[in-house]
């Protein structure tokens, strides 16, 4: 990162800092956080190991058995009234369609 040379740098003791001690400083940082990254660190587990499967697969059966589900009659009940009016709005929008391509072609001739 090069400031201009106008812009005063100024560091959190209000000295003057040379632009090459940030650059520097800016490339330490790059350095260290590199190293960091090759193999300081001890590597983090997978969560794709059996174990963590298994015990995921558990917990989702264990909330499955929570969820309260409706009974067949408002099952049926409410997908009956979806599939009635997905058929009226149907027939709606099909007539607008209709009505609207006639109207303008009788417009444009």
């Amino acid at each position: 990162m090069v400031l201009p040379t106008s812009t005063p740098i100024v560091c959190k003791n209000d000295q003057p800092v040379q632009e090459e001690t940030i650059i520097m400083a800016s490339k330490e940082d790059r350095l260290a956080k590199s190293k960091k990254a090759v193999g300081s660190e001890p590597e983090h587990e997978s969560a794709f190991r059996p174990v963590r499967v298994k015990e995921f697969a558990t917990e989702v059966k264990n909330e499955f058995g929570k969820i309260v589900w409706p009974a067949k009659k408002q099952t049926v009940g409410t997908t009956a009234v979806v599939v009635v009016l997905v058929m009226i709005m149907s027939f709606y929008l099909g007539a607008v369609d209709l009505l609207l391509g006639k109207l303008i072609g009788y417009v444009l001739r």
